[in-house]
């Protein structure tokens, strides 16, 4: 539900030309220090690229001018994207005495947005996107779409090639589309092999990147083409619904308690948005935006939001009777509890400061109070016209400040003081004599069988085991009081030694190699779910950070007479085999299935698992958190269609061991 329709303010003026070009100084510093303008020269720093010259083509879309935006990703690693905006300007800049095209490519901190007179809002880098990009490329041209005629430019590594010239005839890869342009701008670019340590293109993060800003920009169509040798695919995005859409897809499957609310209004050139749910899970998934920028680290205006949902919350509990006391009053901790929200402010691109050069955090103090303002007196609003909702937000919050209250009660009960933060280790551990986090190991080890034979394999210099015996509680379906009386779990947090909840301290993490350790049959994957689980819920910057890993240990021992190999998986089994067989000739060879980690003794655990020369070792990340967050909703919540479905749709996909 709306609570403001306040549109908007378009922030260019009709006259976009030469005159709205500024400069600031050259190219010289991109190449020596890429870092600096993209991140990294990894993969990110590689999308980091592409998703530059998309925010371009957003910022015309932004500034009410274009309705498409073309993505391809081209057989030889380049990528065009193409709008259907006004097309960059390419009069003759008088005091450059060069076209506003070639200004634009080949200058730093020169751009229409950088002086804040084309675009009021915008969400390239501060107006150096194309150029860096330019600078970082091998080859770049740019075709540019204006008063019935065509324009193009090619440069090499940043420099001009060629001068602005008028061409007959489009190119590109989407002849259908670059030809039926009436204005608008085509941009394909090779990344430089000489600046980035791979060239390859993500299909599905490039997907999540415009899927995101479809969201953001309701009404404005993307398409993505991977036209690449074997990878042919294509998606197409387009939201009426904007934010209030991407709330809704966030809380799928998770039996949301009410509509989505909506509160959306402009202060001057500040323009807020809110879109927020409250569903029956214990997690939360909040995501915030300057423009189309995603401010993963938050900031200012999701400080304010977070202020003014706890005050709103208060103040309707306070005037309808439901808190006798102050001490039945919420906490902002106790909001978070099964909260979907976006948080999306507009503002003017040369007032946004950010921290740090990634952008990941805003800045702005000025922000926070506006966001709070506005946040409090529309969610107040939709209260009092939404009782019912609002009883429903309320009696939710009301269960998780109780829920926090019993965590407290508990951990102080079945703790002594400081055991969470390691003073007082668990009996089951076998800790490591290394003390230095950075080197030491915890092996999670599935089974006091099993657990023993690691205990004895293990190099217990900077080795620990900790055995986890039997099924572990499920935490997508647990508070945290519930948790913290879990013996399995109270032993895990204990021996990690960074506390839970409220009380995490990360630079206490006793160990920054964590590795599950499970047998490979239906029960100890089942094990290893319920702990990939507890971790992404309760301690995801343990993910995050890179330290969590899948143990590998093997499915085959294969001897013939005194020789002794492992397998990994079934097609090394056959290569092992056929290896063996040229070598030896038709010997006898036998073959052992391993199916639980008991089977094997303490040297052969050592030798095949957790022997770091030897042993393979799986890292778990979160390429896409919002993917992570809907799979272990619909896996490991309570609604059972969703799961059934997944089952049925990925079997085919699975490998059966009969």
């Amino acid at each position: 539900m709306a609570l403001s329709k306040t549109k908007l303010q378009k922030g260019s003026p009709p006259d976009y030309s030469a005159k709205t070009i500024q400069v600031l100084e050259g190219l010289e510093p991109v190449r020596k220090r890429p870092g600096m303008y993209i991140g990294s020269t990894d993969i990110t720093g590689l999308h980091e690229t592409l998703r530059e010259i998309i925010d371009n083509a957003v910022d015309e879309a932004l500034a009410g001018h274009a309705k498409n935006v073309w993505i391809t990703l081209n057989p030889d690693n380049s990528a065009t994207v193409i709008d259907d905006g006004r097309g960059i300007p390419v009069e003759i800049m008088p005091q450059y005495k060069k076209s506003a095209l070639e200004i634009v490519m080949t200058k730093l901190h020169a751009g229409g947005k950088f002086g804040g007179s084309a675009y009021k809002i915008s969400g390239g880098l501060h107006g150096v996107g194309s150029s860096v990009v330019n600078a970082l490329s091998s080859w770049m041209w740019v075709e540019v779409k204006r008063n019935g005629k065509t324009f193009r430019q090619e440069y090499q590594r940043g420099a001009p090639k060629t001068k602005v010239l008028e061409v007959k005839k489009s190119n590109g890869p989407l002849p259908n589309v670059s030809l039926g342009l009436k204005t608008g701008t085509i941009v394909t670019f090779l990344p430089d092999g000489k600046v980035f340590s791979t060239l390859e293109f993500d299909f599905d993060i490039i997907k999540k990147a415009i899927r995101e800003r479809a969201y953001l920009v309701p009404s404005l169509y993307f398409h993505l083409y991977d036209l690449r040798e074997g990878k042919k695919n294509e998606v197409h995005y387009y939201f009426e619904g904007g934010i209030t859409s991407l709330v809704a897809r966030l809380n799928d499957n998770k039996d949301p308690l009410h509509r989505v609310i909506f509160i959306k209004k402009q202060e001057k050139e500040v323009e807020v948005e809110t879109a927020l749910q409250y569903n029956n899970g214990y997690s939360e998934n909040v995501e915030s935006y300057v423009n189309v920028i995603n401010t993963v680290n938050g900031g200012t205006h999701l400080t304010g939001f977070r202020m003014a949902l706890t005050r709103a919350i208060n103040d309707y509990g306070k005037k309808i009777g439901a808190f006798k006391s102050e001490e039945d009053s919420i906490t902002g901790d106790d909001t978070r509890e099964g909260l979907t929200a976006v948080v999306f402010i507009k503002m003017p691109q040369d007032k946004i400061q950010f921290e740090g050069q990634t952008k990941g955090k805003l800045g702005n103090a000025e922000i926070q109070p506006l966001v709070s303002t506005i946040i409090k007196e529309g969610l107040s609003t939709y209260f009092e016209e939404n009782p019912s909702d609002g009883r429903k937000i309320l009696e939710k919050v009301y269960l998780a400040a109780k829920a926090r209250l019993a965590a407290k009660a508990a951990k102080e009960a079945i703790l002594r003081k400081g055991a969470l933060e390691g003073s007082s280790l668990p009996g089951k551990l076998a800790d490591c004599q290394e003390k230095d986090p950075a080197v030491s190991e915890l092996y999670i080890v599935e089974g006091d069988s099993a657990g023993g034979s690691a205990k004895q394999g293990r190099d217990r210099k900077f080795q620990a085991i900790l055995p986890i015996g039997g099924k572990i509680l499920n935490t997508e379906r647990a508070r945290l009081d519930k948790i913290i009386e879990h013996e399995e779990l109270k032993n895990l947090i204990i021996a990690l030694g960074m506390g839970i909840g409220e009380s995490i301290r990360f630079e206490k993490l006793r160990y920054h190699r964590i590795i599950i350790m499970t047998d490979a049959d239906v029960d100890g994957e089942h094990i290893e779910t319920l702990i990939l689980t507890f971790f992404y819920r309760h301690l995801p910057d343990i993910i995050k950070e890179g330290f969590l890993y899948i143990a590998q240990p093997p499915l085959y021992k294969i001897q013939s007479g005194k020789e002794i190999q492992y397998a990994y998986s079934d097609d090394e089994k056959d290569k092992t085999i056929k290896e063996i067989k040229a070598k030896n000739g038709k010997l006898n060879i036998v073959i052992q299935r391993y199916k639980g980690l008991g089977e094997m003794n303490p040297e052969q655990l050592w030798e095949t698992t957790m022997n770091p020369q030897n042993r393979i070792l799986k890292q778990v990340t979160i390429d896409d958190a919002e993917e992570a967050d809907a799979t272990f909703t619909m896996l490991m919540g309570e609604e059972v269609p969703p799961r059934k479905h997944f089952i049925q749709s990925n079997a085919k996909l699975a490998t059966l061991d009969l």
